[in-house]
């Protein structure tokens, strides 16, 4: 069975930091691009960032460089997601998503097939 499964969300401070881990099993993950995505209320999913699986190439949205950084452990079958510098509209429902692909890092949502249920991040003070 295919599973992602997020943690290491919660409630932060403006401007404290926060890793999420994304887990995975079920398939080979070394394999697939490993993406994350965000959703805050009442607005559209949004991709934030994504690692490749051939030479681990990243992209990032603009709205989180320097900021937010991906990484990727095969052997334990994990992506994490480092957040720094918090800021009240990182505020979201927080995503890790997998696209089978070589090189070639997806960057929208219907590039991904398989979905983890999602991590809530809430900065608030």
């Amino acid at each position: 069975q295919v599973q992602l499964v997020e943690s290491g969300g919660g409630l932060v401070q403006p401007g404290g930091s926060l890793r999420l881990s994304c887990a995975a099993s079920g398939f080979t993950m070394e394999h697939y691009a490993i993406g994350w995505f965000r959703q805050a209320p009442g607005k559209a999913r949004e991709g934030v960032l994504a690692v490749s699986s051939g030479d681990g190439s990243t992209y990032y949205a603009d709205s989180v460089k320097g900021r937010f950084t991906i990484s990727r452990d095969n052997a334990k079958k994990t992506v994490y997601l480092q957040i720094n510098t918090l800021k009240p509209e990182d505020t979201a429902v927080y995503y890790c998503a997998a696209s089978l692909s070589s090189w070639y890092i997806p960057k929208l949502d219907y590039e991904y097939s398989y979905w983890g249920q999602g991590a809530q991040v809430t900065v608030s003070s």
